[in-house]
């Protein structure tokens, strides 16, 4: 098994209603403003290292938490890309 800087690395899809209440210290994005959002801009997606971070945790309608390789794939879905 290969070891690489994604291997400890999770992701959650949120509604983007809730973005605001991402505290980005706890997080890899910086701001609101580097979030990618779904084309219809109901969701948006946030990643960390390691354990969910509390403010991710309070997030209602928060998915599952998802590898780097799952979330790679629910990337490539229509929702995520224009087409």
């Amino acid at each position: 098994m290969s070891h690489n800087s994604f291997d400890r690395r999770h992701y959650v899809i949120i509604p983007y209603a809730e973005v605001t209440n991402i505290e980005f210290n706890q997080i890899l994005e910086t701001d609101i403003n580097t979030v990618r959002i779904s084309i219809d801009g109901t969701k948006t997606f946030v990643k960390y290292e390691n354990e969910i971070p509390s403010s991710v945790v309070n997030i209602e309608g928060r998915s599952q938490e998802y590898t780097h390789e799952e979330m790679i794939e629910i990337l490539k879905a229509e929702e995520w890309v224009h087409q």
